[in-house]
């Protein structure tokens, strides 16, 4: 097992997306899981690694990081040399290939993740924790998110994926959020617009995201 320890339950959204990058740059890694229902999210000795007491908390040697976005670009320039190696654009292609994954990170984290993350919340871990579903949210949420996806729509049709024609970071951070989305029943959303429905195909059966997937279900370490 190499350096790399993850802390989360792998169901949480962020600490799957960290989990696929490592996945797909064939870096070893220790999973920790954290109970957030007893907690262990908020004990004195887990807000040394995340003072924000969510999840995930990364260690590698003697890096600690929290944000899965930032703890993703982390491991595709720690480990520039292993597993899929054009994750952040391609070796030598210039500043110009990186900034265009660059900017559809920012996509999915400022346009893509708001309304997805909320119809998660309603459609996924609602039901889990007991919680009533808001229908008026799910209807608001939603609407915003077909109207990012519209927008994906027209790019898709120009590009296999979103940076680019190979797959990348950028399209990686969008499959937790997706998977929850289609999984609760709303993968109409994504199956009426012809592009994305390719997309989207494409991106949640790559090897990297099934065996998260098959974490889901795993008996927590």
């Amino acid at each position: 097992m190499g350096s790399v320890t993850v802390y989360g339950p792998p169901i949480s959204t962020a600490v799957s997306r960290v989990l696929a990058c490592l996945l797909e740059k064939d870096v070893d890694f220790k999973l920790v899981n954290v109970d957030m229902a007893k907690g262990q999210h908020k004990s004195p000795d887990y807000l040394k690694l995340q003072p924000f007491g969510q999840v995930p908390a990364f260690q590698d040697e003697h890096a600690t990081l929290f944000e899965s976005r930032a703890i993703c670009r982390y491991i595709c320039d720690k480990y520039a040399d292993r597993g899929n190696k054009n994750l952040l654009g391609r070796n030598g292609a210039g500043p110009a290939e990186r900034a265009q994954v660059e900017q559809w990170l920012e996509a999915e984290s400022q346009s893509f993740n708001p309304p997805s993350s909320a119809l998660v919340f309603q459609l996924a871990f609602a039901p889990r924790m007991g919680l009533p579903q808001d229908p008026a949210a799910v209807e608001l949420n939603q609407a915003k998110l077909a109207k990012v996806l519209d927008v994906y729509e027209r790019r898709l049709g120009e590009s296999r994926f979103l940076a680019r024609d190979e797959f990348s970071l950028a399209d990686l951070a969008h499959l937790p959020n997706a998977h929850y989305i289609c999984s609760a029943g709303k993968d109409d959303m994504f199956a009426s617009r012809k592009n994305v429905a390719r997309w989207w195909e494409e991106i949640s059966t790559r090897l990297s995201w099934k065996k998260v997937v098959d974490m889901y279900s795993a008996p927590p370490a």
